[in-house]
């Protein structure tokens, strides 16, 4: 998955003289203002929210509407479906917060994931520093 992700980021560069055709997010970042990354994510793809949408409440909205409780009470998503690899739908869903990692891993498994992706993303310019899996 990270020499995947380093491609499109290194493809990205070469290809905008600098960055631009691949915009990545992460959790954390998003979560502390998911109303100003609603914009630069549809800023990024060329079809911003005009004046009026915006007056509207629209990006409230939609925020609303992606909400992980929006989410995860939708009827797939709570009935016991399963994907066609047999999982349920509703197993992607946990908490939807930052920090719910160490719910699910030990500090030992985060310190050793975390020396994993520093290693993987090394010299890349990309990073995680600052993420919630990053100060454990």
């Amino acid at each position: 998955m990270w020499r995947h992700m380093l491609e499109y980021c290194e493809v990205s560069r070469r290809r905008s003289g600098g960055g631009g055709e691949v915009l990545f997010l992460r959790y954390e970042e998003m979560l502390r203002d998911l109303a100003a990354n609603l914009k630069t994510t549809v800023e990024f793809m060329g079809c911003g929210f005009s004046e009026e949408e915006l007056a509207r409440g629209v990006v409230e909205d939609i925020v609303d509407l992606c909400s992980i409780e929006k989410l995860r009470n939708m009827e797939a998503n709570r009935d016991g479906r399963r994907n066609v690899s047999g999982i349920r739908s509703d197993a992607f869903f946990r908490k939807g917060v930052v920090g719910d990692w160490s719910n699910h891993m030990s500090p030992e498994m985060g310190k050793m994931l975390d020396e994993i992706v520093e290693d993987v993303l090394q010299g890349s310019g990309f990073s995680f520093a600052g993420s919630a899996a990053a100060s454990h």
